[in-house]
């Protein structure tokens, strides 16, 4: 059987190092694509990694002319909210001109390939103050330079599958899983907690708002969904977009709770008016009917689940770390 060429970018990020694990090697043949200043290189299992900055329009032209890719998932990106507005430029040329090198290339040296590219339900921004589930066709008012840059790179690929190019755009909603950097609520959470057992912190968890209601997953089940969309590939498509969600609004206190109740420590809560974002979304949650019908995909992964998993993945970290 001839195996399917995956070019997989951003594989050393929290997403891509769950998602390269569960790729089926049966299947597919991997090319892991990682940031220069990444440690991935001596751990991952893969048919090939290669070092590459997304802003580097030659380097991406000649890996995609060599590899010749049937599949890639575009992962590398600056997805953390606050550096986007820190870092506009890094954000706009690794997010938009990034994307748009790979498109490209791709157009130029891979026309067969299949693209995934993996954009955020941060794109809807202030469409949520409706309080209802977003679907795929609500509109998108991104309130933060790293959504805005996202929607940006969706328009770019829609001007390439308009010109012939195979694909879809995944907007994932809120993952949480090991490997997830504390930067993110959910683990910032689950890393006091393990410092606080383990006496590496006093007894006080520091929070910011606790009312806001969001979606959340397993990032395997995220990873799961994005391996049931390239399976999509040569199928005649009327929608590439779609949204990667539960359908579930879960209160970040509920988050919270249900990482308290996983610890036997006394653990006191204290609000950090430094944790509380300015432009908060009371609620957001999507609505993932399209992907569920097209595909099939269903989460299988419990929010306690995934937490359990997440703090086990602090404990370990820290304990190594002593």
């Amino acid at each position: 059987m001839i195996k399917i060429k995956i070019l997989l970018t951003g594989a050393n990020g929290f997403v891509g190092q769950t998602l390269s694990k569960l790729i089926d090697r049966q299947r597919y043949t991997v090319t892991l694509a990682i940031s220069s200043d990444s440690s991935l290189l001596s751990t991952a299992e893969a048919d090939q990694i290669v070092s590459l900055d997304m802003r580097n329009e030659h380097a991406l032209m000649t890996l995609i002319q060599i590899l010749q890719p049937d599949v890639v998932i575009h992962l590398a990106a600056i997805s953390h909210v606050p550096t986007s507005f820190s870092l506009p430029v890094l954000t706009w040329q690794t997010n938009v001109l990034g994307t748009v090198n790979m498109l490209e290339a791709l157009h130029k040296y891979a026309p067969q390939a299949f693209l995934l590219f993996v954009s955020s339900s941060e794109v809807y921004g202030e469409a949520f103050k409706c309080n209802q589930p977003l679907a795929e066709d609500s509109p998108c008012q991104p309130m933060n330079p790293y959504a805005a840059s996202k929607l940006a790179a969706e328009l770019a690929c829609q001007q390439y599958f308009k010109q012939g190019l195979q694909g879809v755009i995944a907007r994932p909603f809120n993952h949480i899983g090991p490997g997830q950097s504390e930067a993110f609520v959910t683990a910032a959470f689950a890393k006091q907690i393990a410092a606080i057992e383990q006496g590496l912190q006093t007894p006080t968890l520091q929070v910011g708002n606790l009312s806001a209601s969001r979606d959340f997953l397993d990032v395997r089940d995220v990873c799961a969904a994005y391996l049931a969309l390239i399976d999509l590939r040569n199928t005649p498509l009327e929608q590439r977009i779609f949204n990667i969600a539960s359908g579930v609004p879960c209160s970040i206190q509920e988050v919270l709770d249900t990482l308290q109740s996983l610890s036997s420590t006394s653990i006191h809560i204290a609000l950090d008016p430094q944790r509380l974002r300015p432009s908060d979304i009371p609620f957001a949650v999507g609505n993932s009917q399209r992907l569920r019908a097209t595909t099939h995909w269903q989460p299988q992964h419990t929010l306690a689940t995934a937490l359990q998993s997440l703090l086990d993945d602090w404990r370990e970290k820290l304990a190594f770390q002593q």
